[in-house]
Protein backbone atom coordinates (compact mmCIF):
# COMPACT_ATOMS: atom_id res chain seq x y z
CA UNK A 1 0.00 0.00 0.00
CA UNK A 2 1.45 3.67 -0.79
CA UNK A 3 1.69 6.73 1.43
CA UNK A 4 -1.29 8.32 -0.01
CA UNK A 5 -3.18 5.26 0.93
CA UNK A 6 -2.92 4.95 3.81
CA UNK A 7 -2.46 8.24 5.03
CA UNK A 8 -6.01 8.46 4.05
CA UNK A 9 -6.66 5.72 6.00
CA UNK A 10 -5.48 7.86 8.90
CA UNK A 11 -7.89 10.51 7.58
CA UNK A 12 -10.99 8.18 7.91
CA UNK A 13 -9.91 6.79 11.20
CA UNK A 14 -9.84 3.27 10.04
CA UNK A 15 -7.24 0.93 12.19
CA UNK A 16 -5.94 -0.57 8.94
CA UNK A 17 -3.83 2.69 8.87
CA UNK A 18 -1.59 1.56 12.28
CA UNK A 19 -1.95 -2.16 10.33
CA UNK A 20 -0.17 -0.98 7.22
CA UNK A 21 2.20 1.30 8.51
CA UNK A 22 3.63 -1.04 10.59
CA UNK A 23 3.69 -3.23 7.66
CA UNK A 24 5.51 -0.85 5.40
CA UNK A 25 7.58 0.89 8.11
CA UNK A 26 7.75 -1.45 10.89
CA UNK A 27 11.43 -2.50 10.27
CA UNK A 28 12.80 0.75 9.49
CA UNK A 29 11.37 2.17 12.49
CA UNK A 30 12.57 -0.61 14.93
CA UNK A 31 15.83 -0.44 13.64
CA UNK A 32 16.11 3.25 14.00
CA UNK A 33 15.10 2.90 17.43
CA UNK A 34 17.40 -0.56 18.58
CA UNK A 35 20.28 1.99 16.67
CA UNK A 36 19.68 4.63 19.31
CA UNK A 37 18.31 2.44 23.00
CA UNK A 38 20.38 -0.70 21.84
CA UNK A 39 17.68 -2.90 23.34
CA UNK A 40 15.34 -4.49 20.94
CA UNK A 41 12.22 -4.31 23.87
CA UNK A 42 12.89 -0.59 24.75
CA UNK A 43 12.94 -0.02 20.73
CA UNK A 44 10.10 -1.94 20.28
CA UNK A 45 7.69 -0.20 23.00
CA UNK A 46 9.10 3.20 21.13
CA UNK A 47 7.69 1.87 17.21
CA UNK A 48 4.70 1.34 19.86
CA UNK A 49 4.82 4.70 20.92
CA UNK A 50 5.36 6.02 17.29
CA UNK A 51 2.54 4.46 15.52
CA UNK A 52 -0.11 5.22 18.35
CA UNK A 53 1.62 9.11 18.25
CA UNK A 54 1.11 9.11 14.55
CA UNK A 55 -2.71 7.72 15.01
CA UNK A 56 -3.30 10.69 17.23
CA UNK A 57 -1.81 13.30 15.13
CA UNK A 58 -3.14 12.48 11.59
CA UNK A 59 -5.29 14.19 11.42
CA UNK A 60 -4.88 17.30 11.56
CA UNK A 61 -1.01 16.89 10.57
CA UNK A 62 -0.95 15.82 6.73
CA UNK A 63 2.53 15.02 6.11
CA UNK A 64 4.21 15.41 3.05
CA UNK A 65 6.56 12.01 3.59
CA UNK A 66 5.02 9.28 6.03
CA UNK A 67 8.32 7.57 6.42
CA UNK A 68 10.35 10.53 7.15
CA UNK A 69 7.13 12.07 9.77
CA UNK A 70 7.42 8.24 11.14
CA UNK A 71 11.24 8.32 11.12
CA UNK A 72 11.29 11.79 13.28
CA UNK A 73 8.69 10.75 15.69
CA UNK A 74 10.29 7.34 16.73
CA UNK A 75 13.81 9.04 16.49
CA UNK A 76 12.95 11.81 19.17
CA UNK A 77 10.39 9.32 21.04
CA UNK A 78 13.84 6.93 21.37
CA UNK A 79 15.61 9.93 22.23
CA UNK A 80 13.56 10.65 25.15
CA UNK A 81 13.71 7.16 25.91
CA UNK A 82 17.01 7.49 25.95
CA UNK A 83 17.42 10.17 28.18
CA UNK A 84 15.25 8.87 30.46
CA UNK A 85 17.09 5.47 30.36
CA UNK A 86 20.59 7.24 30.84
CA UNK A 87 19.99 10.01 33.26
CA UNK A 88 22.07 9.40 36.24
CA UNK A 89 24.58 7.28 34.52
CA UNK A 90 25.14 9.08 31.27
CA UNK A 91 26.61 6.37 28.08
CA UNK A 92 29.09 7.54 25.80
CA UNK A 93 28.43 4.83 23.48
CA UNK A 94 24.86 5.49 22.90
CA UNK A 95 25.09 9.00 22.13
CA UNK A 96 28.68 9.34 20.91
CA UNK A 97 27.47 10.45 17.34
CA UNK A 98 25.16 13.48 18.44
CA UNK A 99 28.51 14.36 20.44
CA UNK A 100 31.11 14.20 17.26
CA UNK A 101 28.20 16.18 15.67
CA UNK A 102 27.74 18.60 18.65
CA UNK A 103 31.48 19.57 18.50
CA UNK A 104 31.47 20.72 14.71
CA UNK A 105 28.18 23.01 15.08
CA UNK A 106 28.20 23.83 18.81
CA UNK A 107 28.15 27.88 19.11
CA UNK A 108 26.23 30.23 20.83
CA UNK A 109 25.21 31.12 18.05
CA UNK A 110 23.68 27.74 17.18
CA UNK A 111 21.75 27.56 20.38
CA UNK A 112 20.07 30.79 19.10
CA UNK A 113 18.81 29.20 16.16
CA UNK A 114 14.94 27.09 16.28
CA UNK A 115 15.50 23.05 15.39
CA UNK A 116 13.44 24.06 12.67
CA UNK A 117 15.67 26.56 11.33
CA UNK A 118 18.80 24.41 12.51
CA UNK A 119 17.72 21.56 10.02
CA UNK A 120 16.82 23.84 7.68
CA UNK A 121 20.44 24.75 6.94
CA UNK A 122 22.05 21.37 7.75
CA UNK A 123 19.31 19.90 4.80
CA UNK A 124 20.26 22.88 2.23
CA UNK A 125 24.00 21.99 2.91
CA UNK A 126 23.37 18.01 2.61
CA UNK A 127 22.39 18.87 -0.82
CA UNK A 128 24.71 20.32 -2.14
CA UNK A 129 27.29 17.26 -1.41
CA UNK A 130 27.27 13.73 -3.19
CA UNK A 131 24.88 11.28 -2.55
CA UNK A 132 27.61 8.73 -1.13
CA UNK A 133 28.64 11.89 1.63
CA UNK A 134 24.76 12.67 2.20
CA UNK A 135 24.13 8.69 2.73
CA UNK A 136 27.16 8.42 5.22
CA UNK A 137 25.93 11.72 7.11
CA UNK A 138 22.36 10.56 7.19
CA UNK A 139 23.44 6.67 8.18
CA UNK A 140 25.40 8.27 11.42
CA UNK A 141 23.61 11.23 12.59
CA UNK A 142 19.86 10.40 11.97
CA UNK A 143 19.62 6.95 11.77
CA UNK A 144 22.76 6.73 14.43
CA UNK A 145 24.21 3.62 12.72
CA UNK A 146 28.01 2.48 13.95
CA UNK A 147 31.15 2.85 11.47
CA UNK A 148 31.28 -0.40 11.30
CA UNK A 149 27.50 -0.98 9.92
CA UNK A 150 27.97 1.83 7.41
CA UNK A 151 31.32 0.81 6.48
CA UNK A 152 29.67 -2.74 5.77
CA UNK A 153 26.04 -1.53 4.18
CA UNK A 154 28.25 0.93 1.80
CA UNK A 155 31.54 -1.10 1.11
CA UNK A 156 34.28 1.10 2.52
CA UNK A 157 36.49 1.03 5.40
CA UNK A 158 35.83 2.25 8.51
CA UNK A 159 38.92 4.57 8.11
CA UNK A 160 37.21 5.68 4.85
CA UNK A 161 33.62 5.98 6.79
CA UNK A 162 35.52 7.68 9.52
CA UNK A 163 37.06 10.27 7.10
CA UNK A 164 34.30 10.76 5.17
CA UNK A 165 32.06 12.31 8.51
CA UNK A 166 35.25 14.09 9.55
CA UNK A 167 34.91 16.10 6.04
CA UNK A 168 31.76 16.43 6.05
CA UNK A 169 31.51 17.62 9.64
CA UNK A 170 33.97 20.31 8.45
CA UNK A 171 32.71 21.06 5.66
CA UNK A 172 29.24 21.81 7.45
CA UNK A 173 30.61 24.27 9.82
CA UNK A 174 32.45 25.69 7.01
CA UNK A 175 28.49 25.98 5.57
CA UNK A 176 26.83 27.48 8.54
CA UNK A 177 30.09 30.09 8.79
CA UNK A 178 29.00 31.22 5.26
CA UNK A 179 25.58 31.57 6.52
CA UNK A 180 26.53 33.72 8.93
CA UNK A 181 26.38 31.17 12.10
CA UNK A 182 28.93 32.20 14.35
CA UNK A 183 30.86 29.32 15.22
Amino acid sequence: MNDPDILSLYRERREDAIRCTEQKYGRLLLSLARNILGGEEDAAECVSDTLLAAWNAIPPANPQSLCAYLCAITRNLARKRLSYLTAEKRDRSLTDPLGELSEAIEAPAVGLLSEKELARLISDFLRTRPVTERQIFLRRYFFQDGIGAIAAMMGYSESKVKSTLFRTRTRLRRYLQEEGIDL
